[in-house]
């Protein structure tokens, strides 16, 4: 039973032709426990009783009418709801409204209006999520249907779809996790509000949550990785003379680094690093954690090649190639990675020419 339920059963399965003068009341503390709009619901409430009158006439003379030639007129302030005949030229005509009417509006009317009023809130809470695409949030792991999970979001029922979980992570009932709000769908029920754990909009969320720099603006992430559930790399520039951006994120003894890391689920690695608009440098950087890197640029192909000491050739890489994936997707330039002449590595052969698109 949806909230202010209760209050329209009440109003409904009480009411005459001329209804109590607390209507108003009650129509108001539904329309503000629901954030809806009170001409809505009343225009709702109208529909309804002309609902109501359709079927008074077809179970009372077994006649069926069409609503479209009838009008109904609703106090807003005492409820007292009368059915008119509309004339041809739109104009208001004679009052049809049988005796003993009430009651049997009651009861189509109290669907109707909890029907309605469920459609109304649903459609505002789409638009009020809307506004959040982009932005992350607390929720609850309700179930799961097939592949997809359902997330309680607050006012909402939000689904989080396969391509959007973290691979490795592991979901149950009732946990408490940070989601991104990526999207809202259509689909065969209607508007559905699309959650995601792997989207790098959650990690940039999260550090603007733990990183008062970001959030003030004093310092800014100008471009961001991530393969979810492995290594994400976070490019940072300060706005403001005397802030260390990399530090800022970082924190002391790496306490905000860690506090993303640990709502990530605690395995994922995660690199920051200073941007720069010198390609070279930032392609060096992006490397990290491997050092002493000498970049070569293939401007018009927008390759680059790395040429990387033996000490830092595996970290360059990665397990599987990652590090170097990651950083050719943070740079946005394609990245051979290369040992240094005259230097030898174990298994160099199975990794002296990985490439990153």
């Amino acid at each position: 039973m949806i909230e202010g339920e209760g209050n329209l059963a009440f109003l409904f399965e009480n009411m005459p032709a001329t209804v109590r003068s607390d209507f108003a009341l009650a129509v108001n503390q539904v329309c503000s426990e629901r954030g809806l709009d009170p001409e809505v619901v009343l225009e709702t409430i109208r529909q309804a009783i002309l609902m109501a009158y359709k079927k008074d006439r077809l179970l009372s003379a077994g006649e069926t009418v069409e609503v479209a030639s009838f009008e109904a007129e609703l106090d807003g302030n005492t409820g007292e709801a009368r059915i008119f005949v509309q004339n041809e030229d739109g104009t208001k005509g004679k009052d049809v409204t049988p005796p003993g009417f009430g009651r049997i509006a009651a009861q189509t009317a109290k669907q109707v209006i909890i029907q309605r009023i469920r459609e109304a809130e649903k459609k505002a809470v789409i638009e009020d999520f809307t506004q959040k695409i982009g932005t992350i949030t607390q929720g609850l792991i309700l179930r799961s249907e097939g592949p997809n999970f359902i997330v309680d979001i607050g006012k909402a029922e939000a689904i989080m779809p396969p391509q959007e979980q973290t691979p490795g992570e592991r979901y149950y009932s009732n946990q408490r996790l940070v989601f991104y709000v990526a999207s809202i769908r259509e689909s065969a029920r209607g508007s559905e509000v699309i959650v995601s754990r792997s989207h790098e909009g959650l990690v940039s969320g999260l550090f603007k949550r733990e990183v008062p720099e970001i959030a003030n603006g004093a310092v800014t992430i100008s471009a961001i990785a991530r393969e979810a559930g492995g290594r994400t790399k976070v490019a940072v520039s300060s706005n403001q003379t005397g802030v260390d951006p990399v530090g800022a994120c970082v924190g002391q003894k790496g306490v905000r680094v860690q506090a993303v890391i640990s709502e990530l689920g605690g395995t994922e690695k995660v690199d920051i690093i200073q941007f720069s608009l010198d390609p070279k440098e930032f392609i060096a950087r992006a490397l990290a954690p491997a050092k002493d890197i000498e970049v070569i640029l293939d401007e018009k192909n927008q390759q680059a090649t790395a040429m990387v000491p033996a000490s830092f050739l595996s970290l360059a890489i990665g397990l599987g190639g990652q590090n170097v994936r990651v950083a050719a997707k943070l740079a946005k330039w394609k990245i051979d990675i290369k040992g240094k002449d005259g230097e030898v590595v174990e298994n160099a052969e199975e990794v002296k020419d990985i490439k990153a698109e």
